[in-house]
């Protein structure tokens, strides 16, 4: 990561958002996003039987390019809504059976046959949280889930702080309630030339990053990230005022980053999953098509062990 440069941060209310700025792409992208494939009928998301599970789903993809799919990105639809637990590359004119989470407890018939994507992405603090245990299991059992009920049980913690009641407890319901202070933050931070990804802190506190190979996929990845950023910054569980974030602070993050134990695996689709894993930090990261397309990372959420030690989550669970 030493070709990124760290820009000075934009800071709205309690975020603070660093711009970093990557070497020119020189080439369009040789890959598609979620939303252009599902609206140009080249991508069909679906239950992986007419029963479904729970932690799978089926993504056909019928174009000429593979579709890059990332974590924490949202589907809805079918029997319940899901995420991803970790960033997908499905291959060109293949079916490929993708790790998912589910982010609607209460609901297990069809809306609709076919998923959707969404306008937003889960939020960090539980993708750090889901990031950890996928990393553990995948290293303990060569599966790449997460811990579910840990995921019901936040989401409908936030629900609670943040008054966003819904009757099948969907992750949905808590941005839809609060959309227009959402888009608020959007209107906020603007996006700067050469862009490839961001460094983001709430009251004061470096959190996490995601990192692109390409512009193009971050600006249009940018609001669906955001929102979910956002939706962190104004849970009341966020941590008390503190100075404000410096680029040196933002630096350190990401040499934690770059510092943090690794190790890869075979990639669900295309390319190595690649896990991020160390006392200070969890995420992970593709590599394919001969480069990283995706790297997302956290501090260790509370409460969470590292992978070598035991399950992901302690008795404690989240503080």
């Amino acid at each position: 990561m030493n070709h990124l440069r760290v820009e000075n941060p934009t800071i709205f209310e309690n975020l603070a958002i660093f711009p970093l700025i990557g070497a020119d792409a020189g080439s369009e992208r040789d890959y598609l996003l979620l939303d252009e494939a599902v609206q140009a009928h080249q991508l069909v998301v679906e239950e992986i039987s007419a029963g479904g599970s729970v932690p799978e789903l089926k993504a056909t993809n019928s174009s000429r390019l593979p579709v890059l799919i990332l974590d924490g990105e949202e589907l809805v639809g079918a029997k319940q809504n899901r995420i991803l637990n970790l960033t997908v590359l499905v291959a060109a004119q293949s079916t490929t059976v993708i790790p998912v989470s589910c982010v609607e407890a209460g609901r297990w018939s069809y809306s609709s046959r076919h998923f959707r994507p969404s306008s937003r992405v889960q939020y960090p603090s539980a993708r750090a949280a889901k990031s950890a245990h996928v990393t553990w299991s995948l290293r303990t059992r060569g599966a790449r889930t997460s811990d579910q009920h840990a995921i019901w049980e936040d989401i409908a913690g936030k629900a609670d702080r943040l008054a966003s009641p819904s009757r099948t407890g969907a992750m949905a319901a808590i941005f839809e309630t609060h959309s227009s202070r959402l888009e608020n933050y959007l209107r906020a931070f603007p996006i700067v030339d050469g862009q490839v990804g961001v460094i983001f802190a709430i009251r004061g506190k470096i959190y996490g990053m995601d990192l692109f190979d390409h512009p193009d996929t971050f600006q249009r990845n940018w609001p669906k990230l955001l929102r979910g950023y956002a939706l962190d910054a104004i849970d009341p569980l966020a941590p008390a005022p503190g100075r404000r974030p410096s680029v040196l602070a933002a630096r350190r993050f990401l040499g934690l980053v770059e510092k943090a134990e690794r190790f890869e695996a075979k990639a669900v689709g295309l390319g190595t999953d690649i896990r991020l894993d160390s006392p200070s930090v969890v995420g992970g990261a593709l590599a394919a098509l001969g480069r990283t397309l995706h790297l997302y990372a956290f501090r260790r959420p509370p409460g969470y062990r590292r992978s070598g030690n035991g399950p992901a989550r302690s008795r404690r669970g989240l503080e």
